[in-house]
């Protein structure tokens, strides 16, 4: 391990069937007025907003109402939340519903009582000084580990632009509860995409670096468990272990544990983020489509790495074979898996045009720690592999 670190995390995790029992003590140690902050409308078809709702009433707090959070959440939905904040002096933004809900209720933390948030917090990054409003989350579908991070990706819709924070611990969620049972009602396809981010997280800490470094063990670890638990979800939606198996890897995949003394890649995400700000894509499908390409263009910058990848995760036997070989194998079984589960190969199944693609690259915002960082010209080349 090369590289000094600190680690903390201050979220609070309550896991299981029936975490939910855990929110009325919880709600104590806040004020009076919760924002709840919620999706589409499935957290109602599942019975579970209801019960939120029962719960906040019984213990006396004032409820106001926060939906549509979409998908991908924008900027003008976040500075919606921001102004109910504003006008009712919330004490609590409680985040009901998948990372994508978490990442606004964040964001909305952020932006309220001030003004430029995009351009000082999610562009120029400015640290954060004010008093921000607590999170807390309650999980229902897996991927972003949003509820144990202080990420907050967030769309300007005006600009074209997915931009990603990773804000501090004083933004973290407070508490989070996660129930595998929460997720049982998510479609195949949206179950695949958060699996496909959780597996991309892990990968892009994993792909950089090369000192023998204790979270590349617990990494290879993970994957070899999502993946695992991923064909047995696909056979039964309905298996508890491995629901509870995939939403804890997906929170400890994020959670910056196994990212520490990592340089980091990401370049997989930056690229993807402008995918979802020209089309509006499912997160981990558009993960999916860049990653094989982008691995065969980077793999022999990081040669030991991706046969170690080969080896460790997906059993390759090195016998006989160079290590060129061995790493695109790897590459291979990654690609084969992709396929086996029925996640998305091509960019035009996600509604991306010809026409976008050199937007998508010029805009993407790259990183310097990634084994070969990419140019506009090669990700441009990686986008028109995987259309």
């Amino acid at each position: 391990m090369k590289y000094n670190f600190t680690f903390y995390n201050p979220t609070k995790i309550y896991f299981g069937k029936d975490a939910i029992s855990n929110l009325e003590e919880e709600l104590n140690n806040y004020g009076p007025n919760i924002l709840l902050a919620f999706g589409g409308g499935s957290i109602k078809k599942i019975g579970l907003f209801d019960t939120v709702v029962d719960i906040l009433k019984r213990a006396k707090k004032n409820v106001v109402l926060y939906g549509g959070i979409m998908p991908n959440p924008t900027y003008k939905k976040m500075l919606e939340g921001a102004k109910l904040v504003e006008d009712n002096k919330i004490d609590l933004i409680l985040a009901v519903g998948g990372g994508s809900v978490i990442d606004c209720a964040k964001g909305v933390s952020v932006a309220a009582y001030q003004e430029n948030a995009w351009e000082r917090f999610w562009i120029k990054h400015e640290e954060v000084k004010h008093n921000t409003v607590p999170v807390a989350s309650i999980l229902t579908m897996v991927g972003t580990g949003s509820e144990m991070n202080g990420g907050s990706v967030i769309t300007n819709e005006e600009e074209k632009i997915k931009s990603g924070r990773v804000f501090p611990a004083q933004v973290y969620p407070k508490f989070s509860i996660l129930d595998p049972t929460y997720t049982y009602t998510v479609s195949k396809y949206q179950m695949l995409s958060g699996i496909f981010d959780i597996m991309s997280h892990l990968m892009e800490q994993y792909f950089s670096g090369d000192d023998d470094n204790v979270s590349d063990y617990l990494i290879e670890g993970l994957l070899k468990s999502v993946i695992n638990n991923t064909y047995v979800a696909i056979k039964n939606p309905l298996d508890y272990e491995a629901r509870g198996n995939l939403m804890w890897a997906s929170t400890v995949a994020l959670n910056t544990l196994v990212g520490m003394s990592k340089e980091q890649d990401w370049e997989v995400h930056s690229i993807e983020h402008q995918l979802g700000a020209y089309t509006d894509c499912a997160h981990g499908m558009g993960l999916a489509a860049i990653s094989i390409p982008y691995y065969k263009h980077i793999y022999k910058y990081g040669l030991d790495k991706f046969v170690r990848f080969a080896t460790n995760v997906w059993n390759i036997n090195e016998d006989d074979l160079s290590k060129e070989e061995v790493a695109l194998k790897g590459i291979e079984a990654l690609e084969k898996f992709i396929k086996e589960c029925g996640m998305v190969t091509k960019l035009s199944e996600l509604g991306a045009t010809r026409e976008m693609l050199p937007l998508i690259a010029k805009s993407s915002d790259i990183s310097s720690s990634a084994y070969k960082v990419m140019t506009e010209e090669e990700i441009l080349e990686i986008l028109n592999e995987c259309f």
